[in-house]
């Protein structure tokens, strides 16, 4: 059995629901069913800009990358934009496979973010798209199960590419 481990950026704005979202994952991985052994080690980001510095180590080299945006926010959504670009200034040359996590979808009466606007911009991102609620414990492990699954595949690609050249 091979045994990979993945560096998973976790990037948004503050108080979108980043860190609830890492721990609702690895307090319950029962339910990230997986005939592999896979490590994500989360980098939970702070959203703050006050830590931005702090934070260029800790995004050095990642494998993957979940960007969240809270639904209920235009402007969390409108800033994913410049996570990507930093997280993206991270691997320059090479691909970072990510996924775009819609948090807070419990909170229905506030959206301000229409889903499909959400996919689209995805999808022109190269990312896949999906909306949890961490409140409700819904759709959570769905991301991560995702960004393993692209990690994968990044992986037997490097692995065939590696054996092509032998």
């Amino acid at each position: 059995m091979v045994k990979l481990a993945a560096k998973c950026i976790l990037a948004g704005d503050p108080a979108v629901g980043k860190t609830a979202l890492a721990q609702i994952f690895r307090s319950d991985g029962t339910h990230f069913q997986k005939n592999y052994t896979l490590e994500l080690f989360i980098f939970d980001s702070a959203g703050k800009e006050l830590f931005s510095e702090m934070l260029d180590k800790l995004w050095e080299s990642p494998n993957v990358l979940c960007l969240v945006y809270d639904v209920t926010s235009e402007q969390s959504f409108s800033n994913c934009s410049k996570w990507l670009e930093k997280a993206r200034a991270q691997v320059l040359g090479t691909t970072l496979p990510g996924v775009l996590v819609g948090n807070k979808t419990d909170l229905a009466s506030r959206r301000a973010v229409d889903p499909a606007q959400a996919q689209a911009w995805a999808l022109g991102q190269g990312l896949e798209c999906f909306e949890t609620s961490v409140k409700e414990m819904e759709n959570c492990e769905a991301p991560f199960r995702c960004l393993a699954t692209q990690f994968l595949h990044l992986y037997r690609d490097k692995v065939e590419l590696f054996q092509g050249l032998v």
